[in-house]
């Protein structure tokens, strides 16, 4: 049923006499009470107004078309902050130590427990899961910040 739901959403924008605001497109499925009948919004919208798109021929589920904008794109500067942000907020580092050329073992006098401990939430923080035998390289935040780039493909 869901499906069909979402199939009639996308044909919805399949028409030519609408236009689409990006290329971008998320489409949410939303439950609605029995009784209620909703008409889905567009956000392929004129300059001057937005359509309504055909009322759902499901009467207990309302479909909701919605568009979602991106994160600004990485560059190293970001996730530098980032990785030094997630560093700072870990407990058993004092932020004054902290520089991108400190080593987590030597300079801040961690374990490889909070070595673990902390490239999951590297990987929390970026949503990629980092390998154990790439994890167990990554002893400064220097090479967090260059395996991430590496990662996402940011070369900037």
């Amino acid at each position: 049923m869901a499906a069909r739901v979402l199939q009639q959403c996308v044909r919805s924008f399949a028409r030519p006499s609408l236009r689409l605001c990006s290329n971008n497109l998320a489409l949410r499925v939303t439950a609605a009470p029995a009784a209620a009948v909703h008409r889905p919004l567009s956000f392929a919208a004129d300059s001057r107004r937005t359509r309504w798109l055909v009322q759902s021929r499901i009467p207990s589920v309302g479909v909701l078309c919605r568009q979602y904008g991106d994160l600004p794109p990485l560059t190293l500067e970001t996730i530098k902050e980032r990785v030094m942000y997630v560093l700072k907020l870990y407990d058993k580092i004092n932020p004054e130590k902290l520089q991108t050329s400190s080593h987590f073992m030597k300079d801040l006098g961690l374990d490889s427990l909070d070595q673990v401990e902390i490239i999951m939430a590297m990987e929390d923080e970026f949503g990629f899961e980092i390998p154990d035998a790439e994890a167990e390289k990554l002893m400064t935040p220097e090479e967090i910040v260059q395996y991430v780039a590496d990662k996402k493909d940011v070369y900037e």
